[in-house]
């Protein structure tokens, strides 16, 4: 369900700027910042929300996802859901973009932990099943790749001109 909020949330900021010219989304990489700001705000969500919503996951949900070694897991997933929304912010402020990238996929890499322990311990959210491990794995990498993408951090093109030969001095 993430993957799909993400896709369709970029496709839409994407077509957005090409149809109504918004600068704000006028490459696939800003468009993808945003996809990836309106699926986090989705996330970060059940991280608050009361244990007695049944019809998404909930914080109880998430509490049970973390793993027996990290202490005060209602805290920490408290402390996830604030970092998270955190991130959102950061990835749609120009200026603080690469660092909000940068910073969300050092967060993913360090909630990879309870998503593995989820699946492993037959954990559910909303009482649906957690994503299964063979799909969860690829889908982390791709939140990774897609913050550090969409920060710029990966993916740049370099410029590639070399001068041209009317431009090159000429011999003496």
């Amino acid at each position: 369900m993430t993957v799909i909020v993400l896709a369709v949330a970029a496709l839409c900021f994407r077509l957005l700027g090409v149809a109504l010219g918004l600068a704000r989304f006028t490459t696939w990489r800003l468009s993808a910042a945003h996809g990836l700001a309106v699926m986090l705000v989705m996330t970060a969500s059940a991280h608050f929300v009361p244990s007695g919503v049944t019809f998404m996951p909930n914080h109880a949900d998430m509490v049970a996802m973390v793993p027996p070694f990290v202490p005060f897991p209602a805290l920490v997933v408290y402390l996830t859901g604030v970092l998270e929304l955190a991130g959102a912010v950061g990835l749609v402020l120009p200026a603080t973009r690469r660092a909000a990238g940068i910073c969300l996929a050092l967060l993913f890499v360090l909630m990879l932990p309870a998503n593995i322990h989820a699946a492993l311990a037959g954990a559910t959210l909303a009482g649906e099943a957690a994503t299964p491990l063979w799909q969860r794995l690829p889908e982390q990498v791709l939140y990774i790749g897609v913050a550090l993408w969409a920060a710029g951090v990966i993916g740049r093109r370099r410029s590639g001109r070399t001068p041209s030969a009317s431009s090159a001095s000429p011999a003496r």
